[in-house]
């Protein structure tokens, strides 16, 4: 269990409260501290302390639970030349309008898992790491389209209901152009 770096001191004695958050959410560093000294309270200042502290306890929540379940979003690949039958080797490799597209749908869909800009925050597997080659580009697609699951735990979720090939061959393309070395 993770405490978060919250400190919030109330009435005269200044003890420190902090909030439990289970351990897959990691809130920002956040320090908010509210001093009230009891012999200067009246009712205005205890209900704009109270008020104060639920509008921070809110936003601590709401920071917290961000990464709940999210709907995916569909990708607009109007944009792409259309792929006449499905392929097993990214057809877009270098495609600007692809990688354009492949970004924004990857921040969209992916990073919430894979972490922003393709750096893993440790839930899922760094995607800059995948090897650039044909072999990879069948699994890339097979992993998208029909998801991983293991002893019946849903790891990534399916994407073949969501996303039409040419966006997958575009977060592909996105994730070619951002690739890194071990």
């Amino acid at each position: 269990m993770l405490r978060a770096p919250f400190s919030i001191h109330a009435a005269a004695s200044l003890a420190p409260f902090t909030l439990p958050f289970p351990a897959p959410f990691r809130p920002p560093e956040l320090s908010i501290s509210f001093a009230i000294l009891e012999p200067t309270m009246n009712r205005n200042s205890i209900k704009l302390a109270a008020r104060a502290a639920f509008t921070a306890l809110g936003f601590a929540s709401a920071v917290a639970f961000a990464h709940g379940d999210v709907t995916p979003q569909a990708v607009d690949t109007s944009k792409l030349p259309p792929l006449a039958a499905p392929v097993d080797k990214n057809p877009y490799v270098g495609n600007p309008e692809a990688i354009k597209l492949g970004s924004s749908a990857y921040n969209q869909n992916c990073a919430r898992c894979h972490g922003l800009g393709a750096v893993s925050g440790g839930i899922a597997p760094d995607l800059r790491m995948l090897p650039t080659d044909q072999p990879t580009d069948e699994y890339f697609k097979g992993k998208v389209q029909n998801g991983a699951m293991r002893n019946g735990v849903t790891y990534m979720p399916a994407f073949k209901d969501v996303f039409k090939e040419e966006a997958i061959w575009a977060i592909r393309s996105y994730l070619v152009s951002v690739h890194v070395e071990d």
